[in-house]
């Protein structure tokens, strides 16, 4: 079966400065990887690239198996890549119900709609017709995962998606995304809370200065080792 996604000897950057730097990566169906390193190194670049955002200088980005002749912001979610995005990125002037709509845009496929998403998260069902930008941070997480949701992704992407959560919010978010994980999601999980990290993942890539450093299965890391390439 064909990787969801895969990086071969990726450069990229923005303008003329270079950030990744022969990056290979993949994630395969159903697989459930986490990239780890400090801040600065990368991770988010990783996203922006397929995104379309930092500029693919060298390498291959492929999603099912087939390159991608271009990157923009929707070609990866019309592939089944969707992006939980670091600091949410909530439209403040729609409500929890339209920020959702906006995540099905794509028109792919599946199983995810309003009420499979209301129902993962009842608390959104509550305050749909409140505006975004007025939920908790723990809420609007579980709004940008449920747009993400929407899009009917293989595979979800989440950058930092414990930053500014209570760590009972984050102990909620791993129970989610295990339970998407058993129900045949693919997770991408870009993270520095290692507590999250090593409860949800399986395997992992370090990153440090643009470049694959470590990679392996999470359970022959060590506590130790795994706190040495996050920060919290």
């Amino acid at each position: 079966m064909s990787d969801l996604l895969s990086f071969r000897g990726v450069e990229s950057g923005y303008g003329e400065a270079r950030v990744l730097h022969g990056i290979d990566l993949s994630i395969g169906a159903n697989e459930r990887v986490a990239i780890l390193g400090r801040n600065g190194v990368g991770k988010t670049t990783i996203v922006n690239t397929f995104h379309g955002v930092a500029r693919l200088r060298g390498g291959e980005i492929a999603f099912n198996g087939r390159p991608a002749r271009t990157l923009r912001h929707f070609t990866a979610a019309r592939e089944g890549v969707s992006v939980a995005l670091q600091g949410r990125r909530i439209i403040a002037n729609l409500t929890v119900r339209e920020n959702l709509l906006l995540g099905a845009a794509v028109r792919r496929p599946g199983p995810w709609n309003l009420d499979q998403v209301f129902a993962l998260f009842p608390i959104l069902r509550e305050r749909a017709e409140t505006p975004g930008i007025a939920l908790s941070g723990g809420q609007q997480q579980m709004l940008s995962i449920g747009r993400a949701l929407m899009a009917n992704p293989a595979l979800l992407v989440l950058d930092e998606p414990s930053e500014g959560l209570a760590p009972v919010i984050v102990d909620e978010l791993a129970a989610v995304l295990l339970r998407l994980a058993a129900n045949g999601t693919g997770l991408l999980l870009i993270e520095q809370n290692f507590s999250l990290v090593r409860r949800v993942a399986e395997c992992y890539y370090v990153l440090s200065k643009g470049q694959i450093v470590d990679q392996g299965a999470l359970a022959e890391l060590s506590m130790e080792n795994l706190k040495k390439h996050v920060a919290v």
